[in-house]
Formats: C-alpha cells, structure tokens, sequence
C-alpha cells in the first residue's frame, strides 16, 4: 500500500486526538502512515504531540509525528484531514452559555442549535471556509475531510456547499444511543440491527430488529422500567412518548433543541438530572470541559509516566473516522452513520440539508442508500432546526446579522423564552462578546456597540443568573481527590 499523509487540525484536542490516532495506527497496513499534527495554541500542541509519539515509539513504528503551527504546511499533500477545532476555546464557549442565561435561556451544552451553537456556528463557519481553500490549494487532490467539530451540521453544510471539499461530518452519538437500547432490551448489541436518520443530534432510531423481530414498539416500555434511564432520559423518554422514536442525543443535548422542556425555570428539574453534565445540568458541558482543560495541563507530567497505548484491536474505539479510512484504503467494507448533504436521501427533509443517515465505506467509495421518508413527527422535529441551520450557515458565510437574528427567533427554545426585542438585544451582546472571532460582522459589531451604550434604553436583565441546574467547576485541587475521573474527564473524546 502506499504511504498516504492524515492530518489532524486541532490536534490539541486531547481526546479525539490519542484516540483516534490509536485507531488508525491499530491497522496493519498502516504501520507507516504519515501524520501531521497543527494547531494554534504551541502549549496544547507540544503536550499531545509528546504523549501520542510516545505511543507510537512504544508500538515499534517508524512514524515521526509533523507537528506544526502552520496550517497549510501540515496540510500539504493530506488524503485525509480530521477537524477537531473550537474556534474561540473555553473563553468563546464561556459566553455561549453565560449571556443567554441573563435572558433566561438555560442551556446544557450549547455547541449545536440554541443561542450558543448558532454562536459557535458564527465562529467556525469562516474558520472552516479557510480550512476549505487551503485543502483545495495544499491537499492532496482527492482529500476528505472529516469534521468532528460542532455545530456538526452547519459546519458540514459551508464545507460541502461554500467551501467546495468532500467533507462527512462524524459523530458518536448514533453508537451511544445503539448501546443504550440494546441494554434496555436486554439484548446483545451485536445482534441489534438499527436504521437511525435524520439530522445531527436528533436522529431517530426508526428500525430495529433482533434476529428478524421488530423491537421499535418495545422500546417505550423498557426505557420506562429501566432503574437508571426511566430517571436520566426523561426528555428522550417523553419524546419517545410523544413521536414514537427514540433519538440519539443525549437527555440534556435534546431538551434544549425543542421549545418545551426548557423553558421555565421552575420546570427544568422535572425533565433533567445532575448526576452526570449530560443528562442536563446548566452549562455542563462548559464545566466538564474546563475540569478537563485545566487538569491535563496540571498533571501532563503523570500521564507521561503512565504506560504508553498499545496499538492492539481489542483497544479500538468506536469512533468512525479511522474506520471510514481504513475501508476506503483496504476495501474492507464498514457500515456507519455519516452526515452527508442530503440528496433525496431522507425525501421529506430539504434536499441541500445535512443529514445524518446510515452509509456503507469500500474501496469503491462512500455509499449512501435512500432512507425515503421519516415519520411525519420525526421530520417536523427536523424541519424546525434545519430552517435554523439555513439561516445561521447563510448569516456566518455573508457576515448577515439580520438573518443571525432570524436564526435567533426561530431557534425552538430561544424563541419559547425570549420575545423580538430580547433577541435583538441579545444577539447584540453575543455579536459584540465575541468580536474578536467574528471579522464577518465589523458593521453589525460597530452599530451593536452603539446600542449597548445607550444604557437606558436597554431591556433589563437577569445579571450573574445561574440557571436552573448550575454546579460548582470544581478547581484543580478539588479534582485531585478523584485523580482517576479527573484524568477519565480529560482524556474522553467527548472533550
């Protein structure tokens, strides 16, 4: 086989990078793959750049990681790009949550729909149009881009649409929730086939059989007596309840998508659980990413003595990316859950969506079947955030702020809690909190400012509100006193 060059932008995303690294090394053709490593900050980039060569040494391959600032030079002569990126890091994400929250829009993660991903969207959209004309101007000719990075969906759609590169976005969210059911039932997850479709983060799992059985309509019920999840997926359980299908996020990720969870904070508690930041604790995902960040840094020294990975099978993750590479190379064949753009494939969602919908990898290439209709219920859930998506992925690639505020008021739980005026306001100090990684909207930045400033004339808020569900992030010393979940926290792909 020949010798083929994988870069990882972000590469200072210690989750996803280790892992899938280890992933596409676990191949035995790809004992001498190329690998580039960029990202923009030297600190984050030199520590992961040290840990994943270790690995590599220990597994006897002559690899030397290219680990570099410079974009285009790790993206020169790429087949395969992986983007790991948050643009704006901890400090954009922090106002993602924190300035909704002073108009009473509680979210759990904020990173795919609602105030923050619409946000995040703005943030990354022009960055990924960047990535975009470097790969088509550096890469090698046929480069596929594989893009982690959230809002997935919208990041995807510029890519394909306006950046003009074959991009899949990647998710693991269809795996989880796969896992979840098949537990329930009481079944091994093995010998669960599943059909899940729709969009990013509400996909829904509209087949499933057991040995030839239909098992959709027992799916209710055993969620329901379920000792753990009947008390962590209430969202997911009610939806399922209300729709008929299970969807794949998360219980705290689904119930800031629709209008109804959400929406009254004396409600909040009712529907979420703070066990775990997942299942809908305010700002969790922020928190948990922040204990992440700061105890990897503190305690890089430790994991540099801990044993390095070994490269076996048995040690593989779940993710997709590295199995997508290995079947287009190989030829062996992998079936997955992929975001594509749609092409008839779901027939009653817009065709130049995104979706996330069932295909098969070979040497032959990336195969989508048609899905054909989703449940009337299912698709109007989808609908409503893909008209979302539209507007935000058109507002970032124009520099709109008038579409950026019509994606705001029909975003489902913004527009459940806040009124027009609210929107416009808030969407002013979202424009000017994070001017810094927004040069599309220099204008809307400039006359946004002057409106801030006139003090009396603003809509009173609720300053310094915490939400319904907040926790405590926890300092370094505190995550001492577990170092095993503190280190479990950082080092998940999830991060």
């Amino acid at each position: 086989m020949e010798k083929f060059k994988v870069a990882f932008i972000g590469a200072g995303s210690i989750g996803f990078t280790r892992q899938l690294l280890s992933d596409l090394l676990t191949v035995p053709e790809f004992r001498e793959l190329e690998i580039a490593f960029h990202d923009i900050n030297p600190h984050n980039l030199e520590m992961v750049t040290q840990l994943c060569q270790r690995d590599i040494d220990h597994n006897g391959l002559p690899i030397r990681i290219q680990s570099t600032l410079n974009r285009r030079e790790a993206l020169t002569g790429a087949k395969y790009v992986f983007n790991m990126c948050r643009i704006g890091g901890l400090e954009a994400f922090a106002t993602d949550i924190e300035i909704p929250l002073k108009y009473g829009i509680d979210q759990c993660v904020g990173d795919t729909l609602c105030a923050g991903g619409i946000m995040y969207g703005q943030r990354g959209i022009p960055v990924i149009l960047d990535f975009c004309r470097d790969l088509r101007e550096v890469a090698h000719p046929d480069v596929l881009f594989l893009s982690y990075g959230n809002p997935n969906a919208m990041l995807t759609w510029a890519a394909n649409q306006y950046g003009k590169i074959r991009t899949l976005g990647l998710c693991h969210g269809v795996q989880g929730g796969h896992a979840q059911i098949a537990e329930v039932l009481g079944v091994p997850a093995r010998e669960l086939d599943y059909i899940c479709a729709g969009i990013n983060h509400q996909t829904w799992y509209i087949q499933l059989r057991y040995h030839g059985e239909d098992m959709t309509g027992k799916l209710l019920a055993a969620f329901e007596k379920h000792p753990v999840y009947s008390q962590t997926e209430k969202v997911r359980i009610d939806m399922m309840r209300r729709f008929g299908y299970y969807s794949t996020e998360s219980n705290g990720h689904l119930s800031e998508y629709v209008p109804w969870y959400r929406k009254r904070e004396q409600e909040i508690g009712r529907w979420i659980s703070t066990d775990h930041w997942i299942n809908g604790e305010t700002g969790g995902y922020l928190r948990v990413c922040t204990e992440g960040r700061n105890w990897f840094e503190y305690d890089f020294p430790n994991w540099m003595k801990e044993p390095p990975r070994e490269f076996k099978p048995e040690n593989r993750g779940n993710e997709h990316g590295s199995y997508i590479i290995e079947s287009l190379e190989t030829g062996r064949i992998y079936r997955g859950h992929f975001n594509v753009v749609n092409h008839h494939c779901i027939t009653n969602l817009p065709d130049d969506a995104v979706v996330e919908v069932p295909g098969y990898v070979d040497g032959n290439g990336i195969n989508i079947p048609q899905v054909g209709d989703l449940p009337l219920g299912c698709a109007a859930v989808c609908n409503a955030s893909i008209q979302v998506q539209r507007l935000a992925v058109e507002a970032a690639v124009h520099g709109d702020d008038l579409l950026l505020r019509q994606a705001m008021m029909l975003d489902p739980l913004v527009g459940a809690v806040a009124n027009p005026p609210e929107i416009w306001q808030l969407t002013d100090e979202m424009l000017v909190a994070q001017a810094q990684w927004l040069p599309q909207y220099g204008k809307a930045i400039r006359a946004a400012k002057k409106r801030l400033a006139r003090k009396k004339d603003l809509i009173p808020t609720r300053e310094h509100y915490q939400g319904a569900a907040r926790l405590h992030t926890r300092t370094v010393e505190e995550l001492a006193e577990d170092k095993a979940a503190a280190t479990k926290n950082a080092a998940a792909a999830a991060k």
